[in-house]
């Protein structure tokens, strides 16, 4: 499946007959199994149905870091990042990726 950044925004969690979705470096993951973090709510509510690339890499979840531009991140943040990526891999699907 293929997903524009405003399609994603469809997959937040606020429709409960739809899954909820948070991309990584583009590749869209399942996380609807984490709804008590991800949906509604939940302590990372922020991430769903976006791209949180940038506020996983700070480690952030103030809205104005997640987004997908990796610009300026440290490779310490881009180390973080990969570290996330793993983590959601281990344990969620992807389903499919973000294109422009």
């Amino acid at each position: 499946m293929e997903l524009t950044a405003d399609q994603l925004k469809a997959y937040d969690g606020t429709d409960p007959s739809k899954p909820i979705y948070v991309a990584i470096k583009g590749r869209i993951f399942d996380v609807s199994a984490g709804n008590s973090f991800y949906g509604p709510g939940g302590a990372y509510c922020m991430f769903a149905g976006k791209d949180a690339s940038r506020a996983l890499a700070k480690m952030s979840k103030n809205e104005e870091d997640v987004s997908t531009s990796l610009d300026g991140l440290s490779d310490k943040e881009m180390g973080v990042l990969n570290d996330w990526e793993k983590k959601f891999e281990a344990k969620y699907s992807i389903v499919g990726t973000v294109i422009s």
